[in-house]
């Protein structure tokens, strides 16, 4: 009886090993090209709009966007129409009334998109005592954010590598810090209809969210980017001017 137990604990130990060792293994987030890479990097907003589909049809029953208002889809190529049509799809509160009450009513452009759940421990208590993070600045949360969310979502396995251990009810990510996440897989092949035919794989689907998102994070990303290519072109125009107003001022002094 008693190597049976010492035996059980052995293997129960070198479990527990094995986990840890996956847990504290650093994995790097894979390479992706980005049209927003770069000095001279821009947002496809024919993207960004699939990415807000995404975000709108599987995200938003868990995640918020707390820092983004529907007038703010006007900046990835939606009409003003378009906006108030999109925003009038979601109730937000409002008040008081005359009466001091607070009332429901449909949102406007003005408005921020409402969050999924009233309090923090409504959100725990449907997701498992897991906590669902803001998303408006996750691809600034996170080193390399853009290829950490998107590998993160890529990153799901139907199961652990031999020796580690899964917690109940979570799932294996490669690229979660531990390895294990509360959220399950969400974007699969086909998981959604684009409205523009794009072909919606779970690569395609993972890619075009994370554009989203990425843009919800940096939304004047574009500005700044242009800003930076005039303050370096007048640089550059002020550095050949004071070189040449240098040459013609020494050029009168004898040496």
């Amino acid at each position: 009886m008693r190597k049976i137990v010492l035996a059980a604990a052995a293997a129960l130990a070198f479990q527990t090993a094995a986990s840890s060792a996956f847990a504290a293994e650093e994995v790097k987030p894979m390479e992706h090209h980005w049209t927003f890479d770069g000095i001279l990097g821009k947002f496809d907003k024919q993207q960004l709009q699939r990415g807000f589909q995404v975000y709108k049809e599987v995200c938003a029953s868990c995640h918020s966007l707390n820092y983004i208002s529907f007038r703010n889809l006007a900046d990835i190529g939606y009409s003003e129409d378009q906006v108030k049509v999109i925003a009038a799809e979601y109730q937000v509160t409002d008040g008081p009334d005359e009466n001091g009450d607070m009332f429901q009513r449909p949102a406007r452009g003005s408005d921020h998109f409402p969050k999924p759940f009233a309090n923090e421990q409504l959100a725990r208590m449907s997701n498992g005592g897991a906590l669902p993070p803001d998303l408006s600045l996750m691809t600034k949360a996170r080193p390399d954010g853009p290829n950490y969310v998107y590998s993160l979502m890529m990153g799901y396995k139907d199961a652990p590598p031999k020796g580690f251990e899964l917690a109940p009810g979570m799932s294996y990510n490669e690229y979660f810090p531990g390895h294990q996440i509360a959220m399950p897989q969400q974007l699969m092949d086909d998981r959604i209809s684009y409205a523009d035919g794009t072909k919606p794989t779970a690569a395609q689907l993972s890619e075009d969210v994370t554009a989203f998102l990425h843009w919800a994070a940096e939304p004047k990303l574009e500005v700044r980017h242009a800003t930076g290519i005039r303050v370096l072109l007048f640089a550059f125009l002020f550095t050949v001017l004071a070189y040449l107003y240098k040459r013609r001022l020494w050029s009168r002094i004898e040496h």
